[in-house]
């Protein structure tokens, strides 16, 4: 949402919020000003030091400019000591001022410049305004801010209200449906029953997932596998691996994705970059469950 005129801060040229919409109502996360050259022209004009940067152009360039060129003489005259105020006003003008100044001029009536909070009449006599090419090496200009201020816990309270959700009637059942690629933790990794032999494998798995970078937590409680499942939901994890006296058998664990709770069979070698590519969006989850065989559910959903 861009700032009205009335909304902004004295320094700003211009002013958006990006706005995120909860419980609330419409909260301000991010807010961008545009403080144009406001700061460097502040200091240059309070310590007298030329605060502008110099870009030389690899080659020299025809750029058509607007010049303003106030008449130091007709100005002593007519204005005395307030004289050096106007000339810096007239030669601070933008293309866009001066032109209009030019055309108003150009209508013969005296033109009213506010400076410092005072108002003169300017005159024909009082300036030259002209639109002209010249041949420029380079350019000296005041460099520009822009300035990002980002509500970190209004947009993580933000992404945790829009991500939560019950299935179905059991408020007991949260889920937070993070994005695979913002999920804290990207997998768990569960033995089916806590015996040695499903503890060791699964703790392989951990390790396979951990060297290409895959957050993850082995779950060895022994509680239910629903149980666990449930849990893991209610901390936004969105996979889940069960290695049961299958795995022992061929080698294969159960793949099971948080939001549909659907299940499928691959092999423990493939898990590291089938988890991978899912967290970095290259497959999907329809791409995975059309490609390998469905599990049944292990347990309480």
């Amino acid at each position: 949402r861009q700032h009205l005129q009335h909304e902004m801060a004295h320094y700003a040229a211009d002013c958006w919020d990006c706005e995120v919409e909860c419980s609330y109502g419409w909260v301000e996360c991010v807010g961008l000003a545009d403080r144009s050259a406001f700061d460097l022209n502040a200091h240059a004009g309070a310590s007298k030091v030329d605060l502008t940067a110099y870009e030389q152009f690899a080659e020299p360039r025809m750029v058509e400019l607007v010049e303003v060129k106030p008449d130091k003489r007709s100005l002593g005259r007519d204005f005395k000591k307030d004289a050096k105020a106007i000339q810096s006003a007239l030669e601070a003008m933008g293309e866009c001022d001066a032109m209009e100044l030019r055309a108003k001029l150009e209508a013969g009536a005296p033109v009213p410049l506010s400076v410092d909070g005072t108002t003169f009449d300017i005159k024909p006599e009082h300036v030259s305004i002209e639109r002209v090419t010249r041949k420029q090496n380079g350019r000296s200009f005041t460099p520009s801010v822009i300035e990002p201020s980002f509500g970190l816990g209004r947009i993580i309270y933000c992404m945790f209200e829009h991500t939560f959700y019950t299935r179905g009637d059991d408020e007991a059942k949260g889920v937070f449906a993070f994005r695979p690629l913002v999920a804290p933790t990207k997998a768990t990794v569960f033995p089916l029953l806590q015996k040695p032999e499903l503890n060791e494998r699964a703790r392989a798995i951990s390790a396979a997932l951990t060297r290409v970078k895959m957050s993850n937590i082995v779950d060895t409680t022994g509680t239910g596998i629903g149980k666990r499942y449930a849990r893991t939901d209610e901390l936004g994890v969105p996979f889940a691996i069960t290695v049961d006296y299958d795995t022992v058998k061929d080698d294969t664990v159960t793949l099971r994705e948080r939001d549909s709770t659907s299940q499928v069979r691959v092999p423990s070698a493939e898990v590291p970059s089938l988890v991978s590519e899912l967290v970095a969006g290259a497959l999907t989850w329809g791409e995975v469950a059309a490609k390998y065989p469905a599990q049944a559910s292990a347990g309480d959903e």
